[in-house]
């Protein structure tokens, strides 16, 4: 039996434009329903071509999914998504999802040997979402 852990972000008007996004970095297949995919789900008819979810599998064990928050939902003000950690030891993929996730966006710490012994950065992306990248020291 397996768990996962499968972040899920949302945004306003822009997660097709993210979600493929994420996909030229981090690869894996990239499927999208619409709200007008589903009827229109009570969203007003301008907002029926957003993306009432979406999932990219990058892997087995790699897993992101989005959506769009649809204007009438009341969200407080920003919307957070908190961080997401990519972390293992495959340092060509994560160094390769790192340099790509920062692209348009501000590296808040670089990628680099950390006090603990592995390699640590963290960024935010050009969709404000904020990352965490840990490869395991040898």
């Amino acid at each position: 039996m397996s768990t996962f852990l499968n972040p899920y972000l949302n945004f306003r008007a822009q997660a097709r434009e993210a979600m493929t996004f994420y996909q030229s970095v981090l690869g894996g297949e990239l499927q999208v329903m619409t709200f007008a995919d589903q009827g229109g789900m009570g969203v007003p008819e301008s907002e029926a071509g957003l993306v009432m979810h979406s999932a990219l599998t990058v892997s087995d064990s790699v897993l992101l999914m989005g959506a769009d928050v649809p204007s009438h939902v009341d969200t407080g003000g920003d919307i957070a998504n908190g961080s997401i950690s990519l972390s293992g030891d495959d340092e060509a993929t994560l160094s390769a999802w790192f340099t790509g996730l920062a692209e348009g966006g501000q590296v808040t710490a670089p990628l680099e040997k950390a006090p603990w012994g592995d390699s640590f950065g963290m960024l935010t992306d050009r969709y404000g979402v904020d990352w965490m990248v840990n490869i395991s020291g040898s």
